[in-house]
This record gives C-alpha cells, structure tokens and sequence, in this order.
C-alpha cells in the first residue's frame, strides 16, 4: 500500500493503463475485463485488476497533469513494482494536418515545464517514450489493420492560455497535438529504468473548433482502448 494508492502488494499488475478519467478506467474495467476487482478508490481515484484475454492487467486513473500523473506513476513503478505504464488520453490538434477520431502514438514529448528538472534532474526539454512498449504499440496496431501516427506532443501544464497562437516549443519540436501527462509519465520512466508509452485520440482541432461530442466520445476511444490493452498482453 502506497500513500495515494490503497491496493495491497500483489494487487496492481505489471502493466497498467492510465486513463486520466476515474470513470473512464471504471469504464474499461467494467466492459472489457473479466474476473474485475477494485483494488483502490483513495481520494476516488479507481484502480481495477482483471483479465483481458487471460493476462492479468490493471487499469487506473492519472488525474490531470504531471503533479498528478507524477506522483501516480512513481507510486505504481516504485511501490508496486510494475514494469509498464500506458497513458490512454485525449489531445488537440495545433493544425488540421491531423483529425478527428485519428489515433497517435507519442514518440516524444516536449514541454516548457520544471517537471523532470526539478523531481529527477533531467534538463531536457523533450523525453522519448521509454522501453519497448512503443514499438509494441506499432506492431499491434499493424497486426489488427488499426491506422496510427507517430508524432511528437507539446505536453503543457496549461489548459487555457491568454494567447491563443501555438507555444514556440511546439513549434521548435515539431508537436502537431497538444496533452498535459506524457512529459511527467516519460520522465519518471526514465528516471526508473521502467516502460512508458502514450496513445492519444484525437478529440479537438483548436484552429477550427471542431470537437468530438459528449456522446461520440465513448465510441470514439473504444479504437484507442482496444489497441492499448491488446499491446499491453503482447508485452507480457
């Protein structure tokens, strides 16, 4: 038992997926696992072990941002011992070069923050997914026909911004999305000798404002759920 995670030791697998919804990983849990129990709710942040396919898997919550994901993921890779952490999440698209629906794995990502300096001594201003759980991703995605795209990611500790124009390190790396966890998650990995990876789905387009609906949003992550949870039994 961590200090945010209340599931005892041999309760947590070895993979994990972290979506950054509680109600989300409720939601994989509950549709796409089998023999499911729920191993925390600490501060209602859920973490479900069970069986996809006949491998033990477990699917949590990350909360917003790299405090948030920070101190999620150092708990799990330290205190629980797992190997590999995949980020499941949603992004917006700087450019219409991307779209609707599509499905990013996160090759890098970038990020204005003190994260890494400050927690792990890393100056870098961009990370790399970490270990083999990437290439994996690709791989599954090419085995059940699923079309993804590698790109690096403006990982941003800011929702709303006073100027609306794309941050100069999204240009500098070449970010044509934008999130708020993959930066933190990477660093940690990092740091730890651990697996990290991250699957986006598409759900804004920022210049246009186009969005994914509330109710297309279920139908529209299940593409990303299925791809994560399929890598994630191959890397077992």
């Amino acid at each position: 038992m961590s200090i945010h995670i209340s599931a005892d030791k041999g309760e947590i697998a070895k993979v994990v997926l972290q979506p950054g919804d509680p109600l989300r990983a409720q939601f994989i849990a509950e549709k796409y696992m089998e023999n499911v129990e729920l191993v925390s709710k600490t501060r209602g942040i859920f973490y479900y072990t069970g069986f996809y396919k006949g491998k033990e898997i477990t699917v949590g919550a990350s909360g917003m941002g790299f405090p948030s994901i920070g101190i999620y993921s150092y708990e799990l890779f330290t205190e629980y011992e797992v190997d590999t952490i995949i980020r499941i999440g949603t992004c917006g698209a700087y450019n219409t070069d991307l779209h609707l629906f599509d499905i990013l794995n996160v090759e890098n990502a970038a990020s204005e923050s003190t994260y890494a300096k400050y927690a792990w001594e890393i100056e870098d201003e961009i990370i790399c997914h970490q270990g083999d759980i990437f290439n994996t991703i690709n791989k599954t995605a090419e085995k059940f026909s699923l079309k993804t795209k590698n790109i690096n990611v403006h990982s941003s500790d800011i929702f709303y911004r006073k100027n609306p124009g794309i941050p100069a390190i999204a240009t500098k790396y070449n970010c044509p999305a934008v999130e708020m966890e993959a930066f933190g998650l990477f660093a940690n990995a990092q740091h730890l000798g651990k697996n990290a990876a991250t699957i986006l789905t598409v759900t804004d387009i920022i210049p246009t404002n186009e969005k994914i609906s509330a109710d297309q949003r279920e139908k529209a992550l299940n593409p990303m759920i299925e791809l994560a949870l399929e890598a994630a039994i191959e890397s077992l």
